[in-house]
């Protein structure tokens, strides 16, 4: 039974070791083994959270293991698909910005020892589901030449935008939060 409780980690896992091969597709513009690359990655991604879940196989390792695979995948994408211009640069800059900003800010509260846990909020799984969604459609519209795809993306970058830029907001917000000290009540 404890064999079987790692089983979501090394989902997680083999998600990290697929970014490479995404990313590597994806720079060389071969999209139909990109977009394997990606289905096959979020597999791992809703296979790993439903066992963790259902089971309750959930260890402080899958707690790191887990995001930190998603962020590798979804900045491992965004950067090839810039590179091969498939995406704007300026959303590529937007979602790495965010990112970087969030680690920054965690590592700080990590380093001062006043947070240890900062889970994800409603607005950072949006701006995720948007930012999967649209590398897929960029992907799969480029994999399978779908044509009608193409008029979309603006809309798909802008949304993708807006959401990221919001829960980026909301986390900066979130933070200021946790800064301030806790008056008790009188």
């Amino acid at each position: 039974m404890k064999l079987l409780s790692m089983v979501p980690n090394l989902l997680s896992l083999l998600r990290l070791c697929v970014t490479p091969l995404l990313v590597v597709s994806l720079a060389r513009r071969h999209y139909t083994p990109a977009f394997i690359w990606l289905v096959a990655a979020g597999v791992t991604d809703v296979l790993d959270g439903w066992l963790a879940r259902r089971f309750r196989w959930i260890s402080p390792l899958g707690a790191i293991l887990d995001p930190v695979a998603d962020k590798a995948l979804l900045v491992g994408a965004y950067l090839a698909l810039a590179r091969a211009g498939a995406t704007p640069l300026w959303l590529t800059a937007l979602v790495l910005g965010r990112d970087a900003a969030i680690l920054l800010f965690a590592a700080t509260m990590l380093a001062l020892g006043k947070r240890r846990s900062f889970p994800p909020s409603v607005w950072g799984k949006l701006s995720t589901l948007c930012q999967v969604t649209t590398a897929s459609f960029v992907i799969g519209a480029r994999a399978f030449a779908v044509a009608a795809v193409e008029p979309w993306l603006p809309a798909l970058f802008a949304l993708t935008a807006a959401a990221t830029a919001w829960s980026g907001l909301h986390y900066a917000w979130q933070a200021a939060r946790w800064r301030e000290p806790r008056n008790p009540v009188a």
